[in-house]
């Protein structure tokens, strides 16, 4: 929002305000710094500008209107939804078998059956617990 010659800029008013009437507001000290950086605010910015203006007992109502009026005229920007992709997650078939022929022999074994729960619950496992699983299964059946 460019301030045209001649024109007053409210914003800038509506800051100040909200600055003096709470100096210690961060949102309002923020606010300032992006305004007086960039020269604008977006959108939201200006509409949560306006809630803190609201709440300032000794602004001027033409300022809150002036502000109000120039939200209504901003575009509102909606995002559209994009669209949701299922990646079929396919299991690890050796995994998978190298959990069960090691439960089978030995369905006690408690660093398999907690590799067995990972497996189950991500439907699939980290690198370190695929080599974890892949020096058990070594060590056991020695093949």
């Amino acid at each position: 929002m460019e301030v045209k010659k001649g024109n007053i800029d409210f914003v800038e008013k509506i800051l100040t305000a909200c600055y003096n009437s709470n100096k210690d507001d961060l949102f309002v000290m923020s606010l300032m710094h992006q305004y007086e950086d960039r020269g604008f605010l977006t959108k939201g910015q200006l509409q949560g500008l306006f809630y803190k203006a609201e709440k300032v007992a000794d602004l001027p109502t033409g300022l809150l209107a002036t502000l109000q009026a120039t939200l209504s005229k901003l575009p509102t920007r909606e995002k559209k939804n994009a669209p949701i992709v299922i990646n079929e997650v396919k299991k690890d078939e050796e995994t998978e078998n190298k959990l069960n022929e090691i439960l089978a022999k030995y369905p006690q074994h408690k660093a398999v059956l907690g590799l067995q729960n990972n497996f189950n619950k991500y439907d699939k496992l980290t690198s370190i617990e695929k080599l974890e699983l892949d020096r058990i299964y070594k060590l056991l059946f020695k093949k």
